[in-house]
């Protein structure tokens, strides 16, 4: 399971939407928890209680009161949830067509394909560069080839990936939208949930997280235009006694990024390396993130700001605390 997708699946059920919403403003007894989120079947209100209770966003108590009669309270856990659904709500909200409303059937398509396709890898591969169906099916060798059709699609038919331009007629590539792209945001705050939630239940981001992080964001970057030269930006992986760096090489000309890949040797004018989840707090717009910068400095710190503000700019969205 890659890190975000527990998350962000738990967001994309409706129900389970409606529900924290609904406790995010009161402990409710189960009848009156139902009857608010619209009167669902009551086992099906029982399976999903269960599920959000096993995995600890909201608990369940009896009332001393009333024998017999069972409360269900949202926990800090929950509310850092709603936490991740406001950035999720951000992201829907700037979908290319229409605003999309999270707890929706439009929003539980979109976020499902999302998923999906960062589980798969198809969001990594296709942050990287324009891909045909058949280049994929050798980059991902381990899913089937209408796996990867069926995914693909589903992210077309959202709005997530869109045919090249730039293809020729023997050869049809598809190429990660912009919208796409500000699904850095929602992704690497899910995986920061389930990073301090979650940690036991759940592998944390990796090294193709990072990659796939730094891959869609970087091309949103519009810099001073006399921002020139490479800037190597790195996550930091302890194994053992070891250190480990994966991240991307960033060529800059006038200001805007020409090359972002993920082979990181090589000379560079500057460099930016911390820990995963400071990276990604930093693409939430934190300040106070224990990133370190060396070589030039001006140019070091302007991709630090500027991955700090264009994902939650774009999207309206207001900086996240440090």
């Amino acid at each position: 399971m890659r890190s975000g997708t527990q998350a962000l699946s738990l967001l994309a059920v409706p129900l389970n939407v409606h529900v924290l919403r609904a406790l995010d403003e009161e402990s409710m007894l189960l009848p009156d928890l139902r009857r608010t989120v619209g009167h669902p079947p009551v086992t099906t209100m029982r399976s999903y209680l269960r599920s959000l209770t096993e995995i600890g966003v909201i608990e369940r108590y009896r009332e001393n009161d009333f024998p017999g009669s069972v409360s269900y309270a949202i926990t800090d856990d929950g509310k850092q949830l709603l936490e991740v659904a406001e950035v999720l709500q951000r992201w829907l909200g700037s979908a290319p067509e229409e605003p999309v409303e999270l707890g929706g059937i439009a929003s539980k398509s979109a976020v499902k394909a999302l998923v999906d396709g960062w589980a798969a890898g198809l969001v990594r591969a296709l942050a990287a560069r324009p891909l045909a169906l058949t280049e994929l099916d050798r980059l991902i060798p381990q899913l089937s080839y209408p796996t990867l059709e069926r995914r693909l699609t589903a992210m077309r038919q959202v709005g997530l990936v869109e045919s090249d331009p730039d293809s020729n007629g023997r050869v049809n590539r598809c190429r990660a939208t912009t919208w796409l792209r500000h699904a850095v945001a929602p992704l690497t705050s899910a995986a920061r949930w389930e990073s301090q939630c979650l940690s036991d239940q759940v592998p944390g981001p990796g090294r193709t997280d990072a990659e796939a992080a730094f891959l869609l964001s970087v091309p949103l970057l519009e810099l001073a235009p006399e921002l020139e030269g490479t800037c190597r930006l790195t996550v930091e992986f302890r194994r053992g006694s070891d250190l480990e760096f994966a991240g991307v090489m960033v060529t800059l000309t006038e200001g805007k990024p020409c090359s972002c890949v993920s082979r990181i040797e090589g000379e560079a004018d500057a460099w930016a390396t911390g820990p995963i989840l400071d990276w990604f707090s930093c693409l939430g717009g934190a300040n106070g993130t224990r990133i370190e910068l060396g070589g030039e400095a001006a140019l070091a710190r302007a991709l630090e700001d500027g991955l700090r503000s264009t994902v939650v700019a774009a999207q309206g969205g207001a900086p996240a605390e440090s």
